[in-house]
C-alpha cells in the first residue's frame, strides 16, 4: 500500500511540492505569531513604545504651540503638526528620525544569538520547521508589529490634532500623512534587519547591541561630519579656485550624506510633509527663473523621493539578505 502511494506521488511531483510548501507556510506562520506575541508581551518593547509616545506627544504639544502662537491659517496647517518644532521641544519628524532606530534594535539585537545561547534554537530546528523560516519568521513579524506601532501611533498624532485645531484635514494631506507612515516603517524596518544581522554575526547579545549603536551613531552624526572633510579635501573652497568647486563640493557632500539611511529618511519626509519642497538638489537661479510660485502637487513631491524609498528599501533588503544567506550557513547544533 506504502509503495503504491509513493509510485503515485512519483507520477504527480507537483502534488508533493504543494504539500512541502504548505508544511512550509504552516512552520512559517505559527513563528511569526509566536515572534509577534514575544515582542508584544516583552518589557522592554513596552519600555521603548512608551518612550517613543511620550517624546512624540510632546512633539505635538509643541507644535500646537507654535501654530496656536503664529495663527497659522493657511493651507496644509494640519502637516505642521509633524514638521513645526516647539520653542525647547524637536518636532515630530526629528524625534522619529532619532529614536525610531531604536525600535529595529530592540525588536531584533538577541533575535538569534540569545536563542543560540540558551539552547531553545537547536530544540526550535528539531521540530519539522524549515531553517529559513526561523529567520523569515523573525523578520516579518519584527516588521508587523513596527508598521503597526507608526500607523496606530500616526492615528492617534492625528486624532489629538484634530480635537486641537479642529480642522480636518484634506485628502491631499492624509496622503502625504500615510506616505510619511510608510517611510517610517520602512526606516525603523532598515534597523530591524540590521540589528539581526549583527545578531546572526555575533554570539552574544550585548556585542551586536553595541554594534548597532555604533552604526546608528556612525550614520546619525560621523557620516556628516565625514562627508564634509572629503568634499572639502577633493574639492577645497579655499582660495580664487574655491569659487569654481562651490557646487561640486555640494554635490559631493549631498551624495555621501545620502549613504546615510538618517539623511534619507529626513530629507524624504521633510520633502512629502512640506508642499513648499520643490527641490532636494541644488538649484541655480537660471533653473529658478520663470517658476510658478506655490505647493508642489502630492504626485510631483513623491516622484522627488521615489529614489529615497528605493534606496531605503534596498538597504533593508541588502541588510536582510545578509542576515538570511549567514544564518542558513551556520552550523546551529554545534553552538
Amino acid at each position: 500500500m506504502i509503495a503504491a502511494i509513493e509510485k503515485v506521488k512519483d507520477l504527480f511531483p507537483e502534488i508533493a511540492e504543494m504539500r512541502r510548501h504548505r508544511e512550509k507556510n504552516v512552520g512559517l506562520w505559527a513563528l511569526f505569531h509566536k515572534e509577534m506575541g514575544d515582542h508584544i508581551r516583552s518589557r522592554r518593547f513596552q519600555l521603548i513604545l512608551a518612550l517613543v509616545a511620550v517624546s512624540c506627544f510632546a512633539s505635538i504639544y509643541g507644535a500646537l504651540g507654535s501654530i496656536s502662537g503664529s495663527g497659522a491659517d493657511g493651507e496644509f496647517v494640519f502637516l505642521s503638526l509633524f514638521t513645526v518644532s516647539g520653542s525647547s521641544i524637536p518636532s515630530f519628524v526629528s524625534f522619529i528620525a532619532m529614536l525610531g532606530p531604536f525600535v529595529g534594535l530592540a525588536l531584533g539585537f538577541d533575535g538569534v544569538n540569545s536563542e543560540r545561547n540558551g539552547g531553545t534554537l537547536n530544540r526550535l530546528l528539531s521540530q519539522p520547521i524549515y531553517r529559513d523560516s526561523v529567520i523569515n519568521g523573525k523578520f516579518l513579524a519584527g516588521a508587523a508589529v513596527i508598521f503597526s506601532m507608526v500607523f496606530a501611533m500616526g492615528g492617534l498624532a492625528v486624532a489629538v490634532g484634530l480635537i486641537a485645531i479642529g480642522i480636518p484635514p484634506s485628502l491631499e494631506e492624509v496622503g502625504r500623512i500615510l506616505v510619511f507612515l510608510f517611510f517610517t516603517g520602512v526606516y525603523i524596518c532598515f534597523w530591524l534587519g540590521l540589528s539581526l544581522l549583527f545578531s546572526v554575526l555575533c554570539r552574544h547579545a550585548a556585542t551586536s547591541a553595541l554594534a548597532v549603536i555604533a552604526c546608528w551613531l556612525f550614520f546619525t552624526i560621523f557620516l556628516n561630519l565625514l562627508a564634509g572633510i572629503i568634499a572639502s579635501a577633493l574639492f577645497p573652497l579655499e582660495g580664487v579656485q574655491g569659487l569654481f568647486h562651490i557646487v561640486d563640493n555640494y554635490k559631493c557632500e549631498l551624495y555621501l550624506n545620502r549613504l546615510s539611511p538618517y539623511y534619507l529618511y529626513s530629507e524624504a519626509v521633510t520633502t512629502i510633509l512640506n508642499p513648499g519642497v520643490r527641490s532636494i538638489g541644488l538649484m541655480t537661479n537660471a533653473q529658478l527663473q520663470g517658476a510658478v510660485a506655490g505647493y508642489l502637487p502630492f504626485g510631483q513631491s513623491l516622484l522627488l523621493v521615489w529614489p529615497h524609498l528605493t534606496g531605503m528599501c534596498a538597504m533593508t533588503l541588502a541588510a536582510f539578505v545578509l542576515s538570511y544567506l549567514k544564518f542558513m550557513r551556520q552550523e546551529i547544533r554545534s553552538n
